[in-house]
């Protein structure tokens, strides 16, 4: 085998990889998973507002 033959392997190797990865990505079953880590950044916002939640800066 020659350099080619591998180029050709690992380009094959790459191509499997990227689509079992995009079709992981769009399954249904991950759906409600991705759905409530895409949320994830606003459930704690209205949390964030309030004072007693914030932490108390000190002078260094």
């Amino acid at each position: 085998m020659d350099i080619n033959d591998w180029r050709g392997v690992a380009v094959i190797t790459c191509l499997i990889a990227f689509l079992t990865i995009v079709f992981w990505a769009y399954s249904k079953k991950n759906k409600a998973r991705f759905d409530e880590a895409a949320n994830v950044i606003f459930e704690d916002e209205d949390e964030d507002k309030k004072p007693a939640n914030r932490e108390k800066r000190s002078n260094d």
